[in-house]
């Protein structure tokens, strides 16, 4: 079965794939949604998507579509170098360009460089990157922001290389499946749930740290997100260290599904931050929380 990821050919997500699995039968889609209702669907085995952006930040559509259901989950996760160029067709000059489409995305990681050498042209968000490519190719667009090997692929020319204003900019992407047996914990782990609020209340996120914050776990993503039903109403997404085997983790998981009214767990997986650690505090490894088990059940059995 293919694999499903944000298209059409040329973009980041697809370079992504590529560096997951690079036999793997991709399979374009015209938005992150749609790449992640073909595992739903069964069209596609797995879906890789954008989550988060070292200069931009989460990448909502990937947070709302996941935490929508409860039957995908992330089984892995890596970084690509983001590096961005502007294309047009060939003999555009910077007077011609009125009009510079891309990724929602694209446009903070070139903000600078688009005031100073592009102020009079007009920001076009399309899907994605390569899709903003197509369209500059066809004329419905003058210029597109994406990766320069994007170009050859719709008869582009790279009309100015480096035109991000970070050179150490990188994306999260994640790889998506369907619910079954989770990848084995590596030490070196990271786990993502969606924690939906039982009543919107003075103390409601307090009480949602304090599950991880009691048991020493790290957080390396929160970030409210509304639920869509109505105003005021949310829902946390949480990227924590460690793995659901974890007995901390558990337990924190456990706590969390006492006082929310829904929590969506969506994968525990090995991290891929170079030089990633996970730092256990003592009192909350798993050996430690066993101890205190074994101690309790002969409190109750009456040999302390």
């Amino acid at each position: 079965m293919p694999y499903a990821y944000l298209g059409p050919e040329g973009t980041f997500c697809q370079a992504a794939l590529r560096a997951v699995d690079p036999d793997a039968d991709p399979l374009p889609c015209p938005t992150i949604q749609s790449a992640l209702a073909a595992v739903r669907q069964g069209t596609a085995e797995r879906a890789v998507v954008p989550i988060e952006s070292s200069v931009e930040g989460v990448v909502t559509a990937t947070l709302d579509e996941l935490a929508a259901g409860t039957d995908l989950v992330i089984v892995a996760e890596l970084q690509i170098p983001i590096a961005f160029a502007l294309l047009g067709r060939p003999g555009t000059v910077p007077g011609d360009i009125k009009t510079v489409g891309g990724h929602p995305q694209a446009m903070p990681q070139c903000r600078s460089w688009l005031a100073a050498n592009l102020p009079q042209a007009e920001w076009a968000p399309v899907a994605s990157n390569a899709e903003a490519a197509r369209q500059t190719a066809d004329g419905r667009l003058d210029a597109a922001l994406a990766g320069a090997s994007t170009a050859d692929r719709y008869g582009l020319e790279v009309l100015a290389p480096g035109v991000h204003d970070r050179a150490n900019a990188v994306t999260r992407f994640v790889v998506v499946a369907r619910h079954g047996p989770l990848p084995a914990r590596t030490g070196t782990d990271r786990t993502s749930l969606a924690a939906f609020l039982a009543e919107d209340r003075a103390g409601a996120l307090l009480q949602i740290l304090t599950e991880f914050a009691v048991r020493g776990i790290n957080l390396t993503t929160i970030q409210s997100r509304p639920t869509g039903d109505r105003l005021g109403q949310y829902y946390f997404f949480v990227d924590c260290e460690g793995h659901v085997d974890d007995a901390r983790v558990g337990e924190a998981l456990m706590g969390l599904r006492r006082v929310c009214a829904e929590v969506h767990f969506l994968g525990s997986y090995a991290r891929c931050d170079e030089g990633a650690t996970t730092h256990v505090r003592p009192g909350t490894s798993d050996a430690e929380f066993a101890a205190a088990a074994a101690w309790l059940g002969r409190l109750r059995f009456g040999r302390p």
